[in-house]
């Protein structure tokens, strides 16, 4: 699959994140499935590609069911139909620890019981990559999107090079929650969702802008605040102004 060189890209347009910035994350979430759905949305948001995608990150660890995080509820629907039926991209690249690229579901012999599955939910091409995620454990990064130009040889690459360092920050969070209690955690992560996803609802309200452009806005915030991303987004709920609209309303911020 050959990357279109010379052209921009349109979605994505900053560095992937850094080692630092995921720290950042680590140390502002209370919890490890906060930490793993903090991570994915702000995953989604700064990896460069063509076109839109959607993101969910999938961990095993110690033999206990798979924990999953996913960037949006379109992501969580095309993760949750491939564990209910145990096969799919993304838990091919878990299991056998390899790169696996669906770009057209529609064409592809090998997912097409998958395709059938998620063919109401306009994703068209899939890209699942493994993440190290240490001893006793597995994980795989989880790409989704609709359009069948989006994982390019560029992307592809990208994404793998981004599984460095999401693989570092994810072991060094699995030693650093070994002992959190999986059933609190996720009630945690749940709510954080909800919070997260009305303020995101929120934002692209008032800018007619994307989800994308809505989750790198806060993710902006939460590092430039120093404040964990359920903070700013339940700030922003409260009636915080984001810079864009302490703009529009003559830069006084509440």
């Amino acid at each position: 699959m050959a990357a279109e060189s010379g052209r921009p890209p349109t979605f994505g347009q900053l560095p992937s994140p850094t080692l630092e910035q995921l720290q950042d994350l680590l140390l502002e979430s209370p919890g490890f499935d906060e930490f793993l759905l903090e991570l994915t949305v702000f995953s989604a948001s700064k990896l460069p590609a063509p076109e839109p995608m959607l993101c969910a990150i999938s961990v095993e660890r110690d033999g206990r069911p798979i924990t999953v995080a996913s960037s949006s509820n379109a992501a969580k629907r095309m993760d949750e139909k491939q564990y209910g039926a145990d096969d799919g991209p993304c838990l091919t690249a878990l299991r056998e620890g390899r790169t696996v690229v669906a770009a057209d579901l529609k064409t592809s012999e090998r997912w097409k019981r998958y395709a059938e599955a998620v063919a109401d939910d306009g994703i068209t091409s899939v890209l699942a990559v493994p993440v190290d995620a240490g001893a006793n454990a597995a994980a795989a990064l989880n790409c989704y999107a609709r359009s069948t130009k989006t994982f390019d040889a560029a992307t592809i690459a990208a994404v793998e090079s981004y599984a460095v360092p999401l693989s570092r920050i994810l072991r060094l969070a699995l030693r650093v929650h070994r002992l959190e209690t999986i059933p609190e955690g996720l009630h945690a992560a749940l709510q954080s969702r909800a919070v997260i996803d009305a303020a995101l609802s929120l934002i692209m309200a008032q800018t007619r802008g994307s989800r994308e452009d809505a989750a790198a806005l806060l993710h902006e915030m939460a590092l430039s605040n120093k404040q964990q991303l359920k903070q700013i987004a339940a700030d922003i709920l409260t009636g915080v102004k984001y810079p864009e609209q302490a703009k529009r309303d003559g830069g006084v911020q509440q």
